[in-house]
């Protein structure tokens, strides 16, 4: 499967380590309004987490789209302060836009589908961001965070610039034989991060992967995916020599 999300916070509003009770509250009802506007293949419903109703709860857990709490770093910094008030998730009908709202920042716009067709998915996003910005400016007059030199503001800094993380699931039995450490490693060479299938803090289980870009600042979101893209077909073409090696 291929996913790409981005960050993005709205001019006016706190970052979530300081945001309050009300901006939050302010921020989501904005979302829901602006939200509701998409047309086209973007169209949806947004999904409140607070009163949110078991069935639709347990759909959005088997769909993988629900962001829970309990992450330490996001509550030692204070980001899932009066947890559930102000969260919720929007997605499309087909499911394969998302837009998370006030998680780790405001918004997470997300784009996926299963499958490697990374041009769809980046086509989606892209016209996804523009309409969710479009949607919020006619909505409120207001804009997306954005610093001349550091790019889209973010509540964590390692998101500075693109705030854009592409990424695909790809089998490496090969490269599981071999070791973490050596995956890691080629990953570094190549500019990617390597995680499990369970997201940031899951751990890694068999031998799929999720490999995605390591930057977002100094680089555009075109020379961002294209570097996951042609890393992700050098780890396959490596992999399957050392397949052979550990005669799998």
């Amino acid at each position: 499967s291929t996913r790409i999300r981005v960050g993005r916070n709205l001019d006016g509003f706190g970052l979530s380590p300081g945001i309050t009770k009300q901006q939050r509250i302010d921020v989501e009802k904005l979302m829901s309004n602006a939200l509701s506007k998409l047309s086209g293949d973007l169209a949806g419903k947004y999904y409140p987490l607070a009163g949110m109703d078991e069935t639709v709860r347990q759909q959005l857990v088997d769909d993988h789209f629900l962001f829970v709490s309990g992450d330490r770093n996001l509550t030692v910094a204070g980001m899932e302060r009066d947890w559930p008030e102000g969260r919720g998730i929007f997605h499309n009908k087909d499911k394969t836009f998302l837009t998370w709202v006030n998680e780790e920042d405001q918004l997470r716009i997300i784009s996926m589908q299963s499958g490697g067709d990374v041009r769809a998915v980046f086509d989606r996003l892209a016209r996804g961001i523009k309409a969710v910005g479009d949607s919020v400016k006619a909505e409120s007059g207001k804009d997306f965070m954005l610093d001349a030199k550091y790019g889209y503001v973010h509540s964590c800094p390692t998101n500075l610039g693109t705030g854009m993380r592409a990424s695909v699931h790809v089998d490496l039995p090969g490269y599981t034989k071999e070791g973490l450490k050596t995956l890691e490693a080629r990953c570094e060479e190549l500019h990617l991060q390597p995680r499990g299938t369970r997201g940031e803090s899951g751990g890694q289980t068999g031998v799929t992967y999720d490999i995605s870009n390591k930057h977002r600042l100094g680089y555009s979101e075109v020379q961002l995916v294209q570097k996951m893209i042609d890393g992700v077909n050098t780890l396959y073409t490596e992999d399957k020599v050392l397949k052979k090696k550990h005669g799998l």
